[in-house]
């Protein structure tokens, strides 16, 4: 077949468009990352709208959703071993290598969505965050807000102190720090990966469960749950991470393009989620769950007494829940 000089500069045009595609795929900046969400929860699609494809041309971002790459709780040493770029971490994954950062996770520990912001927005954590860099060999971009932790559970009576709880299988996730909550709560805990929690309410391998109502509709948790008492034990954020190493092979502009990103996500998916929350638990309540309040004081006199009294206190840094008191 003779191509005429129309189609060879057409197919010439293809052939280099088709070059230039793959010149700009070996260029970009690949961002592997894995959560443990599904790919259909809103924070797996706001985390794309608002930062990977804010990223631009510059960058390949690939996430991973419903922990599909690495299990709850080893996306830290993924990244530490050069096998993954990105994750959304909480603070109890960094308690065993950095030991102060358990204080982020103590329940009560921030009155509300406010104070948690105001916290995470001031310098008062910025020691700790430099220690997180220099010791686990990341970098913490962002505190996107996911929602107050609740006890959610399947019972006849209302769950009003901790001392109703005992005897509770609570599911809490994996993790030292995670399980202490649950019981310091009063409750046995029950280390569950996020992704199997339905299943084992359903089939009564736990009672219960924590977690916020974005998270409680998004995993159907309330078809199965016929109480939540809103504790709001954990006003909750996720510490949105980077591998240091990968961080120090950007140059400055592109460090700038991703913190900005994560800047956006962060404020994106706390207007999300504070919005969730207020529809959600309506909606959830008016579907047959009881939600309703339990006695907040006695459980927050109770937890804050027992982490005082326990080997966490002793790694928190002087001072600094004083100081976050206080704001």
């Amino acid at each position: 077949m003779r191509l005429t000089t129309t189609k060879k500069l057409m197919t010439g045009a293809a052939a280099l468009a088709l070059m230039a595609n793959a010149a700009f795929a070996q260029d970009a900046i690949e961002l592997i990352y894995s959560d443990t969400v599904s790919p259909t929860d809103i924070r797996s699609e706001t985390l794309q709208t608002e930062f990977g494809d804010c990223l631009g041309v510059g960058f390949d971002f690939q996430p991973f959703h419903g922990a599909t790459l690495f299990e709850q709780g080893t996306e830290l040493t993924a990244m530490q071993r050069g096998n993954l770029d990105m994750g959304n971490l909480a603070p109890f994954d960094f308690q065993n290598q950095v030991p102060s950062t358990s204080v982020l996770g103590t329940p009560f520990l921030f009155r509300d969505y406010e104070h948690m912001r105001a916290v995470y927005d001031s310098d008062v954590i910025d020691d700790m965050l430099a220690e997180i860099e220099e010791t686990a060999e990341v970098k913490v971009l962002a505190f996107p807000y996911i929602g107050a932790r609740h006890i959610g559970y399947v019972g006849d009576e209302r769950i009003m102190t901790p001392e109703d709880l005992d005897g509770v299988q609570l599911r809490m996730p994996p993790g030292e720090g995670w399980q202490f909550v649950g019981e310091a709560m009063g409750a046995t805990p029950v280390p569950v990966p996020f992704t199997e929690v339905y299943t084992a309410l359903q089939t009564g391998a736990i009672d219960g469960q924590d977690n916020g109502f974005p998270a409680t509709r998004s995993m159907k948790f309330d078809e199965v749950l016929t109480h939540i008492g809103t504790t709001s034990h954990l006003i909750a954020s996720n510490l949105f991470t980077i591998s240091l190493e990968t961080w120090n092979e950007l140059t400055p502009e592109q460090q700038t393009t991703v913190q900005d990103c994560a800047d956006g996500f962060e404020a994106a998916l706390d207007a999300i989620t504070l919005q969730q929350e207020a529809d959600l638990a309506a909606e959830i309540a008016a579907n047959g769950v009881d939600v309703y309040m339990p006695d907040n004081a006695a459980f927050r006199e109770h937890v804050l007494g027992v982490y005082r009294a326990s080997e966490y206190s002793a790694d928190w840094p002087e001072g600094l829940v004083e100081a976050i008191g206080d704001m």
